[in-house]
């Protein structure tokens, strides 16, 4: 089922050819509850799912189909499962009906634990779904606590074994950095989700986002994530992961051979992509737009028959390069140099991480040797003085 195949997860050849490949992905805004660090653009309940399913079938009906067909196709949220599984296939009806599906394609859905039942899973799956991303975020009772999730360690390990009965490919998400947590803790939670059995792992380090109850939570006092403990944790993933057989093809993301993300290269390799419902982004014909961020406002301009977009920028020719290049940096294969990674350390402050061994150059190919560092890498490609590409 998956494009690559036996080809390995960090490998050029995979890279490279997600560039040329178009995706699709569908935000369903509904949550059970708004976790306190979450600010993605959500609602708590469902009330409003009929009234959406229809706006976004409505959405890509009216989308403009691809020249070839989609290679992916991603539900995030939000929870998608907070849907019942005949609205979900209804959507992913409208897609394939619009743009046509790859033999091959990838259909990927985010589920959290508790929504995972025998039933509700091989629904989903007959539904057409055949990869599942299960937001876990831990496997230690505390930490989850701490996060204000709604599941246990136990009803996570029992929605991965679950879910690993029924879907092609299974991946878990983990946070990392929740205040409380230890170096140990982690270890566990890493450890019992390779123990499970799955074919992918995302790790993500807990952020402190403006506007969140957990920012406002900080403001008046109370314990923000440790940086220096965050990226120890995130090396220790990065070992733990490798010991159990998944490759790190991403910054944050590990696989086994053949369960590699389709539609996460396809952003990565600045490849094209449709996007619908509220908030969603989209990179078409090198436009980059993006849907009005309120589920009610995206409603009510679907239902009068008005586009959902609220803004967009055509990149000229450096800051698409630039961008391609930032892109590319975040793969474990690295990114062709190009005009962009000739100037960057052609200049001081790339010239220096190069020899500092935060870069590395492999014959035309230009990657970073120190992930936890790509932020610095990223300004100093930002800092450049625009050229002709």
């Amino acid at each position: 089922m998956l494009i690559e195949g036996t080809v390995l997860p960090d490998s050029v050849e995979l890279a490279e050819s997600a560039a040329s490949r178009v995706a699709a992905y569908v935000h369903i805004p509904f949550c059970r509850q708004i976790c306190s660090y979450c600010d993605f653009a959500v609602v708590a309940g469902t009330d409003l799912a009929d009234r959406y399913v229809a706006a976004v079938c409505a959405e890509i009906e009216a989308a403009e189909p691809f020249p070839g067909r989609l290679s992916a196709v991603a539900f995030g949220g939000g929870t998608p499962t907070a849907l019942g599984w005949r609205e979900l296939e209804r959507v992913l009806g409208a897609i394939e009906a619009r743009f046509g599906f790859e033999a091959d394609v990838e259909m990927s859905l985010e589920a959290n634990p508790e929504d995972v039942t025998p039933a509700g899973v091989r629904n989903l799956r007959a539904a057409g779904f055949r990869r599942i991303s299960l937001g876990v975020q831990s496997f230690d009772d505390a930490v989850l606590t701490a996060l204000g999730r709604t599941h246990s360690a136990d009803l996570a390990r029992q929605a991965v074994a679950t879910a690993r009965g029924v879907f092609d490919s299974v991946s878990v998400d983990l946070i990392f950095g929740t205040p409380g947590e230890t170096l140990e803790s982690w270890r566990s939670s890493v450890s019992i989700a390779l123990e499970t059995g799955i074919d992918h792992l995302s790790t993500y380090s807990l952020t402190v986002e403006r506007g969140t109850p957990l920012s406002r939570a900080v403001a008046a006092g109370a314990p923000e994530p440790d940086s220096d403990l965050q990226a120890d944790e995130w090396l220790l993933a990065t070992e733990l992961a490798a010991e159990g057989g998944m490759i790190r093809y991403e910054t944050s993301n590990h696989a086994r051979p053949g369960h590699a993300v389709v539609y996460n290269l396809v952003t990565w390799g600045q490849g094209e992509y449709v996007a619908f419902g509220n908030a969603a982004h989209q990179h078409r014909d090198g436009v980059r737009s993006w849907n009005v961020r309120r589920v009610d406002r995206y409603l009510e301009r679907i239902e009068r028959g008005e586009g959902a977009e609220s803004g967009r920028e055509q990149l000229d020719r450096w800051e698409s390069e630039v961008e391609r290049v930032m892109l590319g940096l975040r793969r474990a294969a690295g990114v062709i140099l190009g005009s962009a990674g000739e100037r960057l350390l052609a200049s001081e402050r790339g010239g220096a991480a190069l020899e500092a061994g935060i870069l590395g150059v492999a014959g035309d190919r230009l990657m970073i040797n120190r992930p936890l560092l790509g932020d610095e890498v990223s300004r100093a490609l930002l800092a450049l003085a625009p050229a002709d590409c």
